[in-house]
């Protein structure tokens, strides 16, 4: 067990300092920002000769949004694969600055999460979703389908915990030059131990029509979450965002013969 875990430290990327990052990202200036979602913002920098994206956690005044940080930082230093964004580095620093609270001058402490990962250059997939008639060739299509399947499977089988992302869809897959897709973002993914491979969620937390039934109804997780995410996605990649809304009613045996035609 304790070599076990000293391998995974060794892997472990090193934390960046603060300052660092703030030099790099031109002070996290609207101009580098690539992008935003629900737990921050995602800039452009250069780190040691390389091209990252620097992922600034939102700022907060407490530990609620704690495990958004602790998700992503852990899972990801448990899995390397060529299907999942590598972690670069991180930072988390505790600043010390002169805010305003109820009505006087108070020193709080600011705590700045920062997570950095390698610069894919075609972005997220949902830019690239298209009809049939349009868009990526099939090929390509066929080959980011592959990686994402075997990246999700990597997940659930290549480590002795598995990872469950818990938020796969277009937006959280990137694209390097050669269209070879990366699972990114794993902010909501859970680690989880071989003797328990499901378990209930305290609130529902997720984005439609990516979430099972199972889950919205009771809260369920297990790793069919991620499968029933994959083919909403997978779907999407063939039929264009509103695939999943035109074909979700239709019997299976006839979507499989619509898919083999």
């Amino acid at each position: 067990m304790a070599n076990s875990l000293q391998h995974i430290l060794s892997a472990v990327p090193k934390a960046i300092p603060y300052a660092l990052l703030e030099e790099i990202t031109d002070n996290f200036s609207d101009e580098r920002m690539l992008g935003q979602g629900g737990f921050g913002k995602v800039y452009w920098g250069m780190y040691n000769g390389e091209e990252i994206a620097v992922k600034k956690l939102r700022m907060i005044q407490h530990l609620a949004d704690e495990p958004q940080f602790n998700n992503e930082l852990l899972s990801l230093v448990h899995v390397q694969h060529q299907n999942i964004v590598k972690l670069v580095g991180y930072c988390y620093q505790t600043k010390h600055e002169v805010n305003v609270y109820n009505g006087r001058l108070v020193v709080a402490d600011v705590i700045e999460r920062v997570l950095c990962f390698e610069y894919l250059s075609r972005g997220s997939l949902d830019e690239y979703l298209s009809d049939e008639s349009c868009g990526l060739d099939w090929y390509e299509r066929y080959k980011i389908i592959v990686g994402i399947c075997e990246g999700l499977n990597f997940l659930h089988n290549g480590t002795k915990r598995a990872v469950y992302h818990l938020d796969l869809k277009p937006a959280n897959i990137l694209l390097d030059e050669n269209w070879m897709p990366k699972i990114c973002d794993f902010g909501l993914s859970r680690l989880i131990s071989n003797s328990a491979k499901s378990h209930n969620a305290e609130h529902c937390i997720g984005t439609p029509p990516f979430m099972p039934p199972e889950y919205i109804e009771k809260g369920r997780i297990s790793d069919k979450y991620d499968v029933f995410s994959l083919g909403v996605t997978i779907i999407q990649i063939i039929a264009g965002r509103d695939g999943h809304s035109k074909y979700e009613d239709m019997p299976c045996q006839k979507f499989a013969e619509l898919i083999r035609a």
